[in-house]
């Protein structure tokens, strides 16, 4: 599912213009942006959190020039899903 496609579900299932969802989408997702950026987790009960991860230094390869070279410390961006949205999914989604 696209973003598009998001704002269209809700427009229909809320009766809003879609130019309001989209930039409700927005902002939603600008703020999640600008929380992390500035090291805030952001945790939405029943659906999951956006924290962020902490990666330690570590030695990586070049397989193709044959080298090996220092990954720095760095975080990245995580969602963890919540338990009960892991729990609806698996019983709901079907292997492919």
């Amino acid at each position: 599912m696209t973003k598009a496609e998001i704002v269209a579900e809700i427009a229909n299932k809320t009766g809003i213009e879609k130019v309001a969802v989209q930039a409700s989408v927005e902002a939603f997702m600008e703020t999640i942006k600008t929380s992390m950026i500035t090291g805030q987790n952001v945790y939405l009960r029943g659906f999951g959190s956006f924290i962020i991860k902490k990666r330690a230094e570590k030695t990586g390869r070049n397989i193709s020039k044959n080298t090996t070279l220092i990954i720095p410390a760095h975080n990245i961006p995580s969602f963890k899903p919540a338990k009960t949205f892991v729990t609806k999914v698996k019983s709901h989604v079907k292997a492919k």
